[in-house]
C-alpha cells in the first residue's frame, strides 16, 4: 500500500475539461511564464546543494587532512550516482508528474546536505554525497519533460537556452553563498547547512507553482497551440509510453543519441575540469584568496549566460534546428581558451578572468545543446530517458574530471591535468562533427 500511494503521488496529472477558446491564449501565456520561472528557480536550487562542495574542498584538505585524491573521490561519488540517476530516474520521470518529481529531489538533496556536516568519516561522506547525487538526478528530467510539453519544437533551442541559464545562475550563486556562509559562521560545515535550508524552501516553491501538462489545466497540447507538428516516431503524441517501450524502441537503438552521449563525456571533462578545480587551482597555484577564487568561478558561470542564449538562438535561427554546428565551433575554441588559462603567469588576474569568461561563454552552449539534441530525437513522452542517457555519459566525464584530474594532479602535477582537459575538448569536436546535419528543419519544409 505505501508503494502504491507513492506511485499515485508521482503519476501524471489527469486531463481536465478544456477552457473556452477566449481563455486559451491568455492562460497559456500566463502558465508558460509561471512554469518557465518555476523550473528555472527550481533547477538553480539544485546547484546550491551540489556545487557548494567546491568551496569546501580546500578546507576538507587542510582541516580534515584529506588528499586531493580523497576530495576527488568524494565528489566523484556524487557524479557517478548523479549520472546513473539521471538516466534511470529519467525513465521514471517520463511517466511521472514533474511538479512532485522536481520538488522531491530538491528537498531530499537539502536534507542530505544538512546531515553531511555531522558525518565522522570519509567513507560516510562518500556514501551520503553519492546519495545526494542520486537525488540530484531527479532535477533535469522533469524539467526536460516540462519544456517539451509547454514549448514547441521551433522555439525549443531558444527557450531551452533561457531555462538552461539556471545552470549558470545556480552555479554562480553556489560558490558565493557557500563561501560567505563559511566566512560568516566560521566553519566549513556552514557551506552545506545554509544552501540546504535554501534548497528545501525552493522545493516547496516548486510544489506551489509547478504544473504538469497543458491538458492538466484545461489547455490544448503545445503542438496545437503553436501549430508546430515536428516529425515524430509516434502516431499519438499524447499517449504515455511504457518504460520498456521508451528504452528499447526510442532511446537505446538511436545511433545519434549514442554519439551525443559519447561527446558529452568529453564536454563534461572540460566543463567540470575547469570549474570544479578552479578554487583549488587558483588558491594553491596562483595565490588567490578563497573569496577571490569563488568570484572567479562565478564569472565563469556568468559568462555562460550570453554564450548559452546565443547558442540556442543560433541553432534555431541560423542553423535551422541543427545543434551540432554551434557545438563544433564552440568546442574548437574552448581548448585555446583553456591553454591561455593554464599558461597565464601568477599575478595576471585580468588574463585569468578573461580566459575563464571565454571558457564559460563557449562551453555552456554545447552543455545545453547536447540535451536539446536528445529531446529533438525522440517523442516527447521519452525525453527524460533520452536526456538521461546523454546525461549519464556526461557525468562519467564529470567523474573523470573529479577523480581522474584529482589523482592525475596529485601524481603528475597540474600540467598533466590541463593536458587532459585540452585533449577532451579536441576529441569532442571530432565526435560532434559526425552529427553536423542532424535535425535540419529545412528537410521538414521540403516535405
Amino acid at each position: 500500500m505505501p508503494l502504491t500511494r507513492i506511485s499515485n503521488f508521482f503519476r501524471p496529472a489527469p486531463h481536465v475539461q478544456r477552457l473556452t477558446a477566449d481563455r486559451i491564449d491568455p492562460e497559456y501565456k500566463r502558465y508558460r511564464a509561471q512554469i518557465l520561472g518555476t523550473i528555472f528557480v527550481g533547477y538553480a536550487g539544485y546547484y546550491l546543494v551540489r556545487a557548494n562542495i567546491n568551496i569546501a574542498k580546500p578546507f576538507l584538505i587542510t582541516e580534515l587532512g584529506f588528499s586531493k585524491g580523497d576530495v576527488g573521490l568524494l565528489a566523484s561519488g556524487l557524479t557517478i550516482a548523479y549520472g546513473l540517476s539521471k538516466f534511470l530516474m529519467g525513465n521514471v520521470s517520463d511517466r511521472s508528474n514533474p511538479r512532485y518529481f522536481l520538488a522531491t529531489g530538491l528537498i531530499l538533496s537539502g536534507i542530505v546536505n544538512l546531515v553531511f556536516g555531522f558525518l565522522p568519516s570519509l567513507f560516510l561522506m562518500v556514501v551520503f554525497w553519492s546519495l545526494n547525487g542520486w537525488f540530484q538526478g531527479m532535477g533535469w528530467p522533469p524539467c526536460g519533460r516540462t519544456m517539451v510539453h509547454w514549448f514547441s519544437d521551433r522555439e525549443r533551442g531558444t527557450k531551452m537556452a533561457i531555462w538552461n541559464l539556471a545552470h549558470n545562475v545556480g552555479g554562480m550563486l553556489a560558490p558565493v553563498i557557500a563561501s560567505y556562509s563559511l566566512l560568516y559562521f566560521g566553519s566549513w560545515k556552514s557551506a552545506f547547512f545554509v544552501p540546504a535550508l535554501l534548497s528545501i524552501a525552493i522545493g516547496f516553491v516548486v510544489l506551489f507553482f509547478m504544473r504538469d501538462t497543458p491538458q492538466s489545466v484545461g489547455l490544448p497540447p503545445i503542438e496545437e497551440y503553436k501549430n508546430d507538428y515536428p516529425s515524430t516516431a509516434v502516431e499519438d503524441r499524447e499517449r504515455e509510453l511504457s518504460g520498456s517501450e521508451i528504452l528499447f524502441k526510442y532511446v537505446l537503438n538511436n545511433k545519434f543519441l549514442w554519439i551525443f552521449a559519447l561527446a558529452n563525456v568529453l564536454v563534461y571533462i572540460v566543463r567540470y575540469g575547469v570549474v570544479n578545480w578552479a578554487p583549488t587551482y587558483l588558491t594553491e597555484v596562483k595565490g588567490y584568496s578563497i573569496t577571490d577564487a569563488a568570484w572567479q568561478a562565478s564569472i565563469y558561470e556568468l559568462a555562460g549566460i550570453p554564450g548559452m542564449l546565443f547558442s540556442g538562438w543560433a541553432s534555431d535561427r541560423i542553423f535551422h534546428g541543427r545543434r551540432s554546428p554551434v557545438m563544433v565551433i564552440s568546442m574548437s575554441l574552448v581548448s585555446a581558451a583553456v591553454f591561455v588559462y593554464w599558461f597565464n603567469p601568477k599575478g595576471n588576474y585580468i588574463v585569468d578572468s578573461i580566459a575563464l569568461i571565454a571558457i564559460g561563454f563557449l562551453i555552456y552552449g554545447p552543455v545545453m545543446l547536447i540535451g536539446v539534441a536528445a529531446l529533438d530525437l525522440v517523442p516527447k513522452k521519452a525525453v527524460g530517458t533520452a536526456a538521461g542517457l546523454t546525461g549519464l555519459f556526461g557525468y562519467l566525464g564529470a567523474t573523470a574530471a573529479e577523480l581522474g584530474i584529482g589523482y592525475t594532479v596529485q601524481a603528475f602535477g597540474w600540467n598533466m591535468g590541463f593536458t587532459m582537459i585540452i585533449a577532451a575538448g579536441a576529441f569532442s569536436t571530432l565526435l560532434l562533427g559526425l552529427t553536423w546535419n542532424v535535425h535540419d528543419r529545412r528537410e521538414d519544409t521540403k516535405s
